[in-house]
């Protein structure tokens, strides 16, 4: 099997990226590891800056989502049993999107098939091979090992992923943080609460009140990263959530809990993003912990930037955009990287913190309320950067 462009993973990153690539002509295969039904109804998270929403719309795929998304214009910081509201409209004339993950992996697949184009389910990536020149992937499928070879390989298969681990390590620079808590998430049968996400800073730990839909609540609390979910039964988990968001005229909303997870919190970058003709994407190259809604919209960036590169060196023949992949990339990585570290060390309790730093912290979040020019510097991170490729 032959392509210009090989795509291992068939999550938002590897989709879209066919999709785009698609639209200026150029050939792909996406490998895939896992069913079509777990792609499609995985649960992940779903705010959409306006430049990712903005793309999708561009790419043809905002029909369902201009009927299903919920558009926001602000979020809500909650501390000391108050509200402090960033207003998105007023500071920055943007606005955020909600819409889940797995309904734009479902749009992606759709209009993939829908144009012919070739997604490979259950066709494990083994390794990519010879990708200084003529490429390739082996692959195995329904029981035997196959090859793609192409001009390009794309790794959007993940952290676990095969495609980062095929670059020589001396080569690479990883730089990570692991934090002391995770969230313990819930999807809820029950409307918001709110109209719009509450962040909740409390004695207790940190809390969230997110949506889906206007019947589906995602809910989060703060926990050990290994924390025991047989010791948290529903009850407990509103109550907790009931204590961390409890303010004046509020009430929390509660339901039929649907799914329960714990998911740990990481920072990872590895640099360079690329190495010969392959190159790394979303979850691949970089996690982001999620207190800044950043993941989706930062792999979205990259997709953005390497098949604007792809379209120019296949079309034109030119290669600086695809030599400058990996530096144009990193440049918006670790500005979202600088936010999400900031929104999570802001919002979260620290069980090493010394009263010094628990005051800090306080004052932090109370400059931040008092602060039109902190509240607007939230609000551009939040929304979003501009994409590398307006600025070409």
């Amino acid at each position: 099997m032959h392509t210009q462009v090989g795509i291992v993973g068939a999550g938002p990153a590897g989709l879209l990226l066919s999709h785009l690539l698609h639209l200026s002509g150029i050939d792909s295969v996406v490998l895939e590891a896992r069913t079509r039904e777990h792609v499609e109804h995985r649960i992940r998270a779903g705010v959409l800056e306006q430049t990712t929403e903005q793309l999708l719309i561009d790419a043809g795929l905002g029909t369902r989502m201009a009927r299903d998304a919920i558009r926001h214009h602000g979020i809500r910081l909650r501390f000391d049993a108050r509200d402090h509201r960033i207003d998105f409209a007023a500071l920055t004339g943007r606005h955020v999107t909600v819409y889940s993950q797995h309904k734009i992996v479902q749009d992606l697949v759709a209009a993939r098939l829908a144009a012919g184009g070739r997604v490979l389910f259950e066709a494990e990536a083994i390794a990519p091979l010879d990708f200084d020149a003529a490429s390739r992937i082996a692959f195995r499928q329904a029981g035997r090992m196959r090859e793609l070879t192409c001009d390009v390989i794309a790794g959007c298969d993940g952290f676990h992923g095969v495609c980062r681990k095929a670059i020589p390590a001396a080569r690479l620079r990883v730089f990570e943080r692991e934090y002391p808590f995770g969230w313990l998430g819930i999807l809820a049968e029950t409307a918001p609460s709110c109209e719009e996400l509450i962040y909740a800073s409390h004695a207790h730990g940190f809390a969230l009140l997110s949506m889906r839909s206007p019947k589906v609540s995602r809910l989060y609390l703060q926990c050990a990263p290994d924390e025991d979910l047989a010791a948290w039964p529903n009850a407990r988990i509103w109550d907790e959530l009931d204590t961390r968001t409890e303010c004046a005229g509020f009430t929390l909303n509660r339901g039929k809990v649907l799914q329960k997870g714990v998911t740990p919190m990481r920072s990872f970058v590895v640099e360079p993003m690329q190495w010969g003709k392959l190159f790394l994407l979303g979850d691949a190259a970089h996690i982001v912990p999620p207190t800044g809604a950043k993941g989706l919209n930062l792999a979205a960036a990259d997709v953005a930037v390497l098949a604007r590169g792809l379209a120019a060196w296949f079309k034109q023949g030119r290669a600086d955009l695809l030599d400058a992949y990996s530096a144009t990339c990193l440049a918006r990585v670790w500005k979202v990287q600088r936010f999400s570290w900031w929104m999570t060390s802001m919002l979260h309790r620290f069980a090493t913190h010394t009263p010094f730093e628990q005051r800090v912290q306080a004052a932090e979040l109370a400059y931040l309320a008092g602060s039109e020019a902190a509240s607007r510097s939230l609000a551009e991170n939040y929304v979003g950067l501009p994409l590398a490729t307006e600025l070409l």
